[in-house]
Parts: structure tokens; C-alpha cells; sequence
């Protein structure tokens, strides 16, 4: 009996799988991402109407099959002069057979505009930021939101100059019921590769199976698991539990395939149009039943919005970076779940499977110069490669070995102010003292590379996954958990949970030398807030702001939140003595109010007057000042109101 659900049948695929989605774009460069169902011929890229019109080399059009009928494409040219500033240029990419490949898909511009354009804002005045979006949530998806924001922006000029995702875009550990049978309708329809596995209850992807009776069953049957010994009644929680440790890991993915078919239904509506997700389903047990019936229609709203989205990363260039559901939960958060990870074959494989999918969805366009150039090669030959299964599996473990080295992830953007963008996750300070407590989020090294980066800035914008000021309540929390030695359990990683790391990053901050206005974008935290911060007892201290925007399509337990917004207050307020027990007491952080838009005209200061922390899926639109100080910080919410943070006054907590 196959393995695999049904599909109807399909006379032909779309041309255009997914995409266009702009990504890393300025004045020099125009780098655009899509996949077709089949391999395209001569390229050739217009833009502006013809302000540059050329065919493309194949270095221009970097490809790679990723399945029988699935190409990814990488259009990415460089010029001295090849994009004016703060002007809309039009774009468009016409093959030597099929004409103009994007003529066909539906709902792709604004307004009567005929083709995408791109806009250049060297100097960042407005930008969105955001992160977490997570499929299946219940939330509605905020990026359809900010979709209908730019459709209704009187002018070009307030359009915001790039998106920026900042974790979480994809949970390859948390796949609903529904969204695993989608997948294995699109790998069988698009020919997505097999691969073999070692160490593993299944001998291949093939023995994959998507049928009900085996929805929500992969973490007892197929993910592997380890054991190591207990000192403690709480160290009992590590004993035979699962590497993969998400509480949420039923459907955790696999396969390159997988991940490949996960991306392509994230962010494009067409292969939806191509499958059939029923309803009703027989073969799952009673609990199960009950999860399918809750996930399908909050599966078939965020399907919904599919077009709204891609046309928004049709036209907003849009810069990505990795946290920790992009791969796995809890990702190299301590030493000892590095030990665990990745001295298992099987393990390792699937980890690296998700930074296979991540190299070629996100991180590939964010700074294709570099990554093109030491990881294309590998890639498109491991894809290409489909002959001898002994030669593929060799080829897939030394690109997995080659991306789990590499040290490259995080870039910078050569805008006013300087955008940093960090990796937060494979370049980590491990515990010296414990492998089992937290690793700190970078180590001393990659922060000095971080330091020598904003040496003779005067003003930047730091994107950090995780908050480098979070809620101090919740931290203590974090803190006494990893005491008790359940740091996994609660996910204690942050920036205060390392002492190397902790004093490393705030020295950088009071040095002299670094800039005066730093813009912090977080998220990963499923809930928003906002911070100014200052040096206390020191004159001419630098500005910093912090802005945490989460998430896009999540958010943080209801019930729980209010209670930690409360004890942050009561615990931790503006002249609490408990801050001088914190590493961060030389640092005075001072919480924005947070004020309520409901009916898209009136502003109301939220209903709670201590509560600082915004518990509502939502995407940050940050006004930046010309000195580079946030002037504005709005979040808008995936149901179209709006969440306002003001200014802290001197008598507030």
C-alpha cells in the first residue's frame, strides 16, 4: 500500500511554482528569487522599461533542480550604477520560450501597475520587521496585513524601504496534521528527491509515511532519541527524551524533500491550487481527529493569504535570518544537546537537511555574493546529482558537514543607518562550567567581529533574533530553571544566561568608540514591547532603543502572560532595588507604553495601566529619525489595528 495521499490529477503545472520575491537589493545590486516547474532556457532581465535590458548569464541566473519538476532560480546581478534611488523600477524576466514569466500570475501588483517594481532607500527611514509565522497558529498572518498596508499608502515614498525577518519563518519542528498531507502530495507531484538515512528506524525517505494512521506519530516512531545519565530528580527530564526536543515535534520533518515542500507552500499559493486537504479524515485516533479538526481551517485562512504575501515580497526587498524553529527547537541552546544532536547520524541529518533548506530559501539571497560563491557550487551539484544513491548520500553529508561549519550566516547592509543582521545560533559560547546550561547566543570571538563592525558608525540597526533586553521576570525564571538543570524545558536562552556573553555585549555598548544611536530589532518571543535604554550614571550615553516584534503568525499563551507582565512590574520596576542584582544594573531600561488602536482612528492607552508587553500576531513598521532614532514605532496586527509605543515619561516604571 503506498505511502503516500491521493491527489487529483493535473493536465500541467503552473509555470511559476513560487515567487517572484525580491531579496537582497540596492543601488548595485538586484537579486530576485522564484521556481518554475521546468528548467527555463535563456533569461533575460528588464528593468525600469528598459533602463537596463540584458540576457543573463548562467551566473547571473544561478539555478538549481530541486526536484523533476521544481528549478529554483537566483536572478542576481551587479552594476556600478544599476538601480536609481527612491524611485519605483519596474521589473521583469522574460525566458526565450515562455515570454514573460511572471505575466501569469494573478493578484501580483499594486494598484494598475502592469509589472512588480522595487524601490532603493539607501537611507532607511521606514522598515518592516518581524518573525515567527507559524502556519497552523490560530492568529491571523500579519504579513497579509502589511500587505493591505503598502496597497493603501498614498505615495510611493512611504513605502517601507525593506521587510526583515528575524527568526522563525518557517517551524520545520511544529507541521500540523493537514500541512504533512500536503507535503506528501507536493513531493510526489513536483518529483522532490529521496534520500537514504543511517542509524534510523526507516531506511529512506521513501519510508516516509503521510497517511492518517501515521499523522502525529513521528516522534515515537521515526525521530531518534538518547540517554544519558541523571544526577538530579531534575535531570530526570533529560533521560531517553527525544534530541528533538519541541514539545510539539509529532510531525517534526525529516527530509530534504520535506523541508524543499514546506518553503514552496509557505510563501506561494500555486501548489495549493494543486492538492486536496479533506476535511474529514478516517484513520486518525480521537485526539488526533480532534487536532485535524482544528488545524485544517486555520491551515486554509493562512492558504488564503498566500497572494497578499507574495506580492508583498514581490516588491518590499526582504532579508532573512535563522532562529531556532527554522531548524530545530532549542537548536545548539546547551553544549550537551550539541553532544546529543550531532553524534547521531540520524540526527545530524536532520538537522542538517533543515540548514539545507534554509541555505537555499533564505540565506542564499540575503547575501548571495558571498554564499553563492563558497556554497553554489555544492549545492547545485548535490541537486544535480541524482544518479548513484552511494555518491548522492556521500555528496549530502559533506555539504551538511560544510553548512554546519560555516561561519558566514550573518551580514551587513551598506545602508544609512548600517543594518547588522547576527547569527545567533550556530556560533555559540558554550557553558565551560556545565555542558547542560545555556551556551551564550554569540561567542567571543564573533562578538569582537560584531564590536569591529560598528567601529566609525554613528548610528546602526542591530537585528538580534532573541531580545538582548528581555522581560526580566521572565529571564529569573529562565535562570532558576537552568539552576535546576531543565534549561531546555523552558527554553532558557537569552542574552543574559551566558556571563562570557552578557559582559561582552554590554561592553560594547559602553565603549566609547561605538555608535551613538543603536535600533535593536528582535523577536522570537511570541509577544511585542519596546524599550529606551541608557547607561546610568554617565554623561553623553549612547541611545539605544530596543523593538521586539512577535509574532507575525503566533502568539504567547493568554492566560500566561498577563501574570509575567505583572510580576515585571511589581518585581522589577523602574526603582526596584532587585534591579542591582541583574547584569544589566549599569543599563537603565525604561518600558514604552503601549497604546491601542482599535478602530483605525482612535488611539486609547491600553486597558491595564502597568502593562507593558502586547499579546497580539502583529508586524513592526518602524519611522526611523535622521539621527536614527526610532520615531515612531507602531506593530500592525494580523486584524488590521495598530499598537502604538510612546516615549516612557520620568515618572513612569
Amino acid at each position: 500500500m503506498t505511502k503516500k495521499p491521493q491527489m487529483h490529477s493535473t493536465e500541467s503545472l503552473p509555470l511559476v511554482l513560487a515567487g517572484p520575491a525580491l531579496r537582497h537589493c540596492d543601488a548595485q545590486h538586484f537579486t530576485l528569487w522564484f521556481v518554475s516547474s521546468v528548467q527555463l532556457n535563456e533569461l533575460s532581465l528588464t528593468l525600469g522599461g528598459g533602463y537596463f535590458s540584458r540576457v543573463l548569464t548562467p551566473e547571473e541566473s544561478y539555478c538549481i533542480k530541486l526536484g523533476e519538476k521544481a528549478f529554483q532560480y537566483l536572478i542576481n546581478v551587479t552594476a556600478e550604477s544599476l538601480l536609481p534611488i527612491e524611485s519605483a523600477v519596474n521589473y521583469q524576466v522574460v525566458d526565450s520560450e515562455f515570454g514573460d514569466i511572471f505575466a501569469s500570475v494573478e493578484a501580483l501588483t499594486y494598484a494598475d501597475d502592469s509589472q512588480p517594481s522595487v524601490r532603493i532607500s539607501p537611507n532607511i527611514s521606514n522598515l518592516l520587521h518581524g518573525s515567527c509565522r507559524q502556519a497552523h497558529h490560530e492568529s491571523p498572518d500579519a504579513l497579509v496585513a502589511a500587505d493591505s498596508h503598502i496597497a493603501g499608502l498614498d505615495s510611493l515614498n512611504e513605502r517601507p524601504a525593506l521587510l526583515m525577518l528575524s527568526g522563525d519563518q518557517v517551524y520545520v519542528d511544529d507541521i500540523a496534521g493537514p500541512m504533512l498531507y500536503a507535503i506528501g502530495q507536493v513531493i510526489t507531484l513536483l518529483g522532490l528527491p529521496d534520500e537514504r538515512f543511517t542509524d534510523a528506524s526507516i531506511d529512506s525517505s521513501n519510508a516516509l509515511s503521510y497517511l492518517p494512521q501515521d499523522m502525529y506519530q513521528r516522534h515515537e516512531q521515526v525521530l531518534p532519541h538518547t540517554q544519558y545519565a541523571a544526577k538530579t530528580v531534575w535531570h530526570r527530564w533529560y533521560i531517553n527524551h527525544a534530541i528533538f526536543t519541541s514539545t510539539l515535534a509529532e510531525n517534526h520533518l525529516v527530509s530534504v524533500a520535506e523541508i524543499i515542500a514546506l518553503y514552496l507552500l509557505t510563501w506561494s499559493p500555486e501548489l495549493w491550487q494543486q492538492i486536496s486537504i479533506p476535511k474529514q479524515i478516517s484513520g486518525l485516533s480521537t485526539a488526533n481527529q480532534t487536532k485535524w479538526q482544528q488545524q485544517w481551517p486555520q491551515l486554509l485562512a493562512f492558504k488564503a493569504g498566500l497572494q497578499q504575501v507574495r506580492r508583498l515580497m514581490a516588491h518590499l526587498p526582504t532579508y532573512m535570518i535563522f532562529d531556532d524553529h527554522d531548524v530545530t527547537d532549542d537548536w545548539n541552546l546547551t553544549a550537551k544537546w550539541e553532544e546529543a544532536a550531532y553524534g547521531h547520524a540520524f540526527s545530524k541529518r536532520i538537522i542538517g537537511n533543515a540548514l539545507i533548506g534554509y541555505c537555499l530559501f533564505q540565506g542564499l539571497g540575503n547575501n548571495p555574493q558571498i554564499l553563492i560563491k563558497q556554497l553554489g557550487s555544492e549545492l547545485a551539484d548535490y541537486f544535480h546529482h541524482t544518479v548513484d544513491s552511494d555518491v548522492k548520500d556521500q555528496k549530502q553529508q559533506a555539504l551538511i558537514n560544510h553548512l554546519l561549519k560555516f561561519e558566514q550566516w550573518h551580514y551587513s547592509l551598506n545602508t544609512s543607518p548600517k543594518l547588522v543582521v547576527l547569527d545567533t545560533r550556530t556560533r555559540r559560547w558554550r557553558s565551560e562550567s556545565n555542558l547542560s546550561k545555556p551556551s551564550g547566543l554569540m561567542d567571543w570571538e564573533a562578538l569582537m567581529e560584531f564590536q569591529q563592525s560598528l567601529v566609525g558608525e554613528d548610528k546602526v540597526i542591530i537585528v538580534s533574533p532573541a531580545p538582548m533586553y528581555g522581560v526580566k521576570a521572565i529571564e529569573a525564571i529562565q535562570r532558576f530553571a537552568t539552576i535546576c538543570g531543565a534549561s531546555l524545558l523552558v527554553d532558557a536562552e537569552n542574552w543574559m544566561a551566558h556571563p562570557g556573553t552578557a559582559n561582552s555585549l554590554l561592553n560594547i555598548f559602553m565603549h566609547r568608540k561605538t555608535p551613538q544611536q543603536f535600533a535593536i530589532l528582535s523577536g522570537d518571543v511570541h509577544y511585542s514591547f519596546a524599550y529606551d535604554i541608557r547607561i546610568r550614571f554617565r554623561s553623553g550615553s549612547p541611545h539605544i532603543y530596543q523593538i521586539t516584534c512577535s509574532g507575525i503568525k503566533n502568539q504567547f499563551p493568554a492566560k500566561l502572560l498577563p501574570v509575567f507582565d505583572h510580576l515585571n512590574a511589581w518585581l522589577y520596576g523602574r526603582w526596584s532595588p532587585l534591579n542591582l542584582f541583574t547584569k544589566r544594573k549599569r543599563m537603565e531600561i525604561r518600558s514604552r507604553k503601549p497604546v491601542i488602536d482599535t478602530d483605525g482612528k482612535q488611539l486609547e492607552y491600553h486597558d491595564v495601566a502597568h502593562r507593558r508587553l502586547v499579546n497580539k500576531s502583529g508586524i513592526g513598521i518602524i519611522q526611523f529619525a535622521e539621527s536614527g532614532a526610532p520615531e515612531q514605532i507602531e506593530v500592525l496586527h494580523g486584524d488590521m489595528s495598530k499598537t502604538l509605543f510612546i516615549s516612557p515619561k520620568s515618572d513612569d516604571n
